[in-house]
């Protein structure tokens, strides 16, 4: 018997005839994303065990309109969650395994020659999508990683001299195994920069591990969409209407500052960084439920916006130092300040 889908998240509330204030979207908002966050951890744990901190984090990525990093050892459920989470957006996807033959060509496409008009036309790639999954994008040499600069830094592509945007919205989900497995290559700086979150995946727990097996028991569950593309963009554009003081705001820019002084980092959070940070905190915030995004929420978000962005020194590697310990240590040394 196949598992009944939960039918699309609608928007909750309209706006006043005169127009909201943002302190009305901002509510709005945070109403909004509370319910969205409830149901989709429901139905994604239907699937996949255990993932609940993941899955906000995925949600975070999606309000604040950036791209997530999943990295883990093989077998962790890196592609299922992906794929799973790509249903619920209820928008276009395609899927992208990486290799080490895969060329730059591949993903974006490339122009062809049409016999019947006697003229080269553009033969898209699967690039031409809302929601990509870059399956283990690090097998791919850097020329091919480097084919997803523009596409996520502008939504847009460029092929034989010819600029083409992207549908939105456009969001990759991109999985990566641990530098140390065998036939993987490192992200440039600048690839790694454009995600927006890097989010782990280990082991699960020995109870979810159990709860995984008796689940897989029965027949798959196959979630149907909960969002459509004028949903994500209508929250998206509601996220800017998020609550912080000029104190959060220097916070931040601290956490930055003091990440690129770290005696052990040869580069430090760019001010991209900075605003990755603004935009996660004020997502997570709405998904909590608030109108308003506090130091907390800064430092929730912290490890995943700083720990692919933070490069550590080759001599603090070789002493065993991790980018987690050097975020630790930012957060410690940043006084958070209260008033305005």
């Amino acid at each position: 018997m196949t598992a009944k889908t939960a039918p699309p998240v609608a928007l909750l509330s309209a706006p006043a005839a005169d127009g909201p204030t943002a302190q009305d979207a901002a509510r709005e908002l945070a109403r909004e994303a509370g319910d969205i966050a409830r149901r989709t951890t429901e139905q994604i744990a239907r699937v996949v065990v255990g993932a609940e901190a993941v899955t906000e984090q995925l949600l975070t990525a999606m309000l604040a309109g950036g791209h997530v990093l999943l990295e883990g050892v093989p077998g962790v459920a890196k592609t299922t969650l992906s794929k799973v989470f790509s249903k619920l957006l209820g928008c276009k996807y395609q899927r992208v395994q990486f290799t080490p033959d895969l060329m730059p060509s591949d993903v974006t496409g490339t122009s062809v020659f049409d016999r019947n008009t006697n003229d080269f036309v553009l033969r898209q790639g699967p690039i031409f999508c809302q929601v990509l999954l870059a399956d283990e994008i690090n097998r791919a040499p850097a020329k091919t990683q480097s084919a997803l600069l523009e596409a996520m830094q502008e939504g847009q592509v460029t092929v034989d001299g010819q600029t083409i945007t992207l549908p939105k919205p456009f969001l990759v989900l991109a999985t990566q195994n641990p530098i140390e497995q065998e036939g993987v290559y490192r992200l440039p700086e600048a690839q790694l920069d454009r995600f927006l979150l890097r989010v782990e995946m280990g082991y699960p727990g020995f109870d979810h591990e159990v709860r995984m097996l008796q689940l897989h028991g029965g027949p798959p569950a196959d979630p149907g969409p909960m969002f459509t593309p004028e949903l994500i963009l209508a929250l998206q554009a509601k996220l800017p209407t998020i609550f912080g003081t000029d104190a959060l705001y220097r916070y931040i820019v601290e956490l930055a500052e003091v990440s690129r002084a770290h005696p052990d980092v040869s580069l430090g959070a760019s001010p991209r960084a900075s605003l990755a940070l603004l935009r996660c905190a004020r997502a997570r915030a709405a998904l909590k439920g608030r109108h308003y995004f506090t130091h907390e929420d800064v430092q929730a978000v912290a490890y995943g916006v700083l720990g692919h962005r933070v490069i550590l020194r080759p001599e603090a590697e070789i002493e065993g130092r991790t980018t987690a310990d050097v975020v630790r240590e930012i957060l410690a040394n940043v006084r958070v300040i209260t008033t305005v």
